[in-house]
């Protein structure tokens, strides 16, 4: 069965805006869906979460650590992540795309990385007739063995950064590094930006599309409303955080998180 294409200007200007809002929709609903990935009863899940943190934490600093031209042991330390996504039964597919964004973004990084033009191997070239060969005499350069580190060393540690987050939740991330004596204050910017991302994006889409029902037939935007748009952003945003703190003050909330596992077990004795 194909698409019906849209017949106007307008109609194509609908369907685009409505694209938009899918895309903030989806956006949400990745976010839910990682959630409850965290929250599952499985064998990884349930590990203590400050022996997960410091897990994550070290092999983060090992893959940063990597010499720039040893791309045999950032191959080696690939291993954690796989046997992580097998014990942890983590969809890889499902992974790569929610990681779809930024994993370009990290490998660009290394793509950028000036040249050494340093000949660290020059292959002979394989023989396929006595006067023809291939890679003869193909030099490779440092800048081209540091430019695939670079790479390597950012698509590790997002795809560590990511298993931590699908196998514990974030009040368990929170409480974890609590214990590790980072600053509360940090700790509850952490908490709040993870746990109310997703209402700031239904506030983009609420104004998006109030927007877009006053333009229908405008593409975008236009530059002009960017300023008051994202003003009324702002105010909602504020209004909404004095909602929350308030809440938060009238449920006993003084700065600190209290152990997630010791506030499941009282649950189940209540």
């Amino acid at each position: 069965m194909t698409k019906r294409k849209p017949k106007d200007k307008t109609e194509k200007t609908t369907l685009k805006k409505r694209t938009q809002k899918d895309k903030i929709g989806n956006a949400i609903h990745e976010i839910t869906k990682i959630d409850e990935l965290a929250r599952q009863d499985k064998l990884i899940n349930n590990i203590h979460p400050l022996i997960k943190l410091i897990i994550t934490i070290g092999y983060i600093l090992l893959v940063i650590s990597t010499p720039k031209y040893n791309v045999s042991r950032l191959v080696i330390m690939a291993v954690y992540p796989v046997a992580m996504f097998i014990l942890g039964d983590i969809n890889f597919k499902d992974s790569i795309k929610r990681l779809r964004i930024v994993l370009p973004l990290v490998c660009l990084i290394g793509i950028l990385n000036p040249f050494d033009r340093h000949v660290l191997f020059r292959s002979n070239g394989i023989e396929l007739t006595q006067n023809l060969s291939l890679f003869k005499n193909l030099a490779i350069t440092g800048g081209i063995i540091s430019m695939l580190t670079l790479a390597l060393k950012g698509i590790l540690t997002v795809i560590a950064s990511y298993i931590l987050i699908a196998t514990t939740t974030i009040e368990k991330i929170c409480y974890a590094m609590r214990l590790i004596k980072i600053p509360s204050v940090i700790v509850t910017q952490v908490m709040l930006t993870y746990r109310y991302v997703t209402l700031l994006l239904s506030e983009a889409g609420r104004i998006t599309q109030a927007y877009a029902l006053r333009a229908p037939n405008q593409k975008g935007i236009n530059i002009k409303n960017w300023g008051s748009l994202l003003g009324h952003l702002l105010l909602r945003t504020i209004d909404r955080a004095d909602e929350i703190y308030k809440a938060m003050l009238l449920r006993g909330f003084n700065g600190d998180f209290p152990n997630p596992e010791g506030r499941k077990n009282s649950n189940k004795k209540i």
